[in-house]
């Protein structure tokens, strides 16, 4: 109870930057416009709705580690955390009231990405339901990285870093081309990361290849548990210190 009472505070602190919100799900939708676009004046399949709609998605989560980043980093920043340390409540209970106001704001993104998928031309069936359940648990794992990088700097570091996150995710996952078209060292390093799982997860889940999911399902989850474990001693330390 006392992470969800922190939680409806972070929620609201969030609503209050409602031209970051929008931007944060604005612009993927943009992107996944403008890329049909060009696949239809292209020779080639490269852009097709089936295989953007999962890379699209993936890139707004890089939206929610600015959030969660920026509001940590901020609050790290000001008076805020140096007095609510006084209460009873846990590095943990800090971590989970960070963590569940973003999660209606991963849905959200979901849901307004998959529904211009669909005025594209993406069919509807019933993976999309598996889909949301993958990707809920992508959505977690750029959650871990805001925290991450809000527990270690402040928010104007964050928003710097952000700069270098979005563009290493983004390349690095095969969100805009195949990691295969570059293989080599880059693929090597890329598949060494969870970006490159995520998108090949939800890619197979919209193709009904389920059994193509659990290892890329995997690096995420495992990547996810030691992010927030980081996330969470360092907490503690900054509590202590």
């Amino acid at each position: 109870m006392k992470s969800v009472a922190f939680a409806e505070r972070n929620l609201k602190e969030i609503i209050r930057d409602p031209l970051t919100l929008l931007f944060g799900i604005g612009l993927p939708v943009i992107i996944m416009w403008l890329f049909s676009v060009m696949q239809k004046n292209m020779p080639f399949d490269l852009y097709s709705i089936e295989s953007l709609t999962p890379g699209v998605i993936v890139f707004s989560f890089s939206f929610i580690t600015l959030f969660s980043g920026m509001l940590l980093g901020k609050d790290k920043s000001s008076s805020f955390l140096m007095r609510i340390f006084a209460s009873p409540m846990s590095a943990g209970d800090f971590i989970v009231g960070y963590t569940l106001p973003l999660l209606p704001v991963a849905i959200f993104q979901i849901v307004v990405c998959f529904l211009s998928a669909f005025v594209l031309g993406l069919t509807l069936n019933v993976e999309i339901l598996v889909a949301l359940g993958v990707l809920m648990v992508i959505a977690m794992l750029y959650i871990g990285f805001g925290i991450l990088l809000g527990t270690y700097f402040t928010d104007k570091q964050v928003g710097g870093i952000f700069a270098i996150f979005v563009n290493l995710t983004t390349w690095l996952s095969g969100t805009w081309f195949e990691l295969d078209m570059i293989g080599g060292m880059f693929k090597t390093i890329a598949y060494a990361l969870p970006f490159a799982h995520a998108v090949d997860a939800t890619r197979a889940v919209l193709t009904g290849e389920y059994g193509d999911i659990v290892v890329p399902l995997l690096w995420v989850i495992g990547y996810t548990i030691l992010i927030f474990f980081i996330a969470v001693m360092g907490f503690k330390k900054k509590m202590k210190s």
